[in-house]
């Protein structure tokens, strides 16, 4: 099934085709990925109730969790104001991450920023 013209119209593309997808817990909001969609994939995503992504190392469809059993189904999707990133709002089973981590962000680890709010006042 082809994506509605009405919400490709509304997508910025890199020049891959390919669109940002930031993951999230539902329920929590915790950033479970990022990864990539083109049309194909959002069109399935948005009429089958799975995530289903564009896989850039193997050139193809990814339907989160066909093989790992780590499914994610789909609560809802969102376009950001610049039609440049997604937003998918999942309900994830198992763990997110193909290290096995329950998100991707905490198996790559934290770089040490300098928090920006430690010196204000109340």
């Amino acid at each position: 099934m082809p994506l509605d013209p009405q919400i490709s119209a509304r997508l910025k593309r890199d020049a891959a085709g390919l669109v940002c997808a930031v993951v999230q817990q539902h329920d929590t909001r915790e950033v479970l990925m990022v990864a990539w969609m083109d049309d194909a994939a959002l069109a399935e995503t948005l009429t089958s109730g799975r995530a289903v992504y564009w896989s850039r190392s193997r050139q193809e469809l990814w339907r989160k969790g066909d093989t790992s059993g780590h499914i994610q189904r789909v609560v809802r999707v969102s376009v950001d104001c610049d039609g440049d990133a997604l937003l998918l709002e999942v309900d994830q089973t198992g763990p997110a991450c193909h290290t096995g981590t329950r998100t991707c962000f905490e198996a790559g680890g934290d770089l040490g920023a300098v928090d920006g709010l430690a010196g204000d006042a109340a």
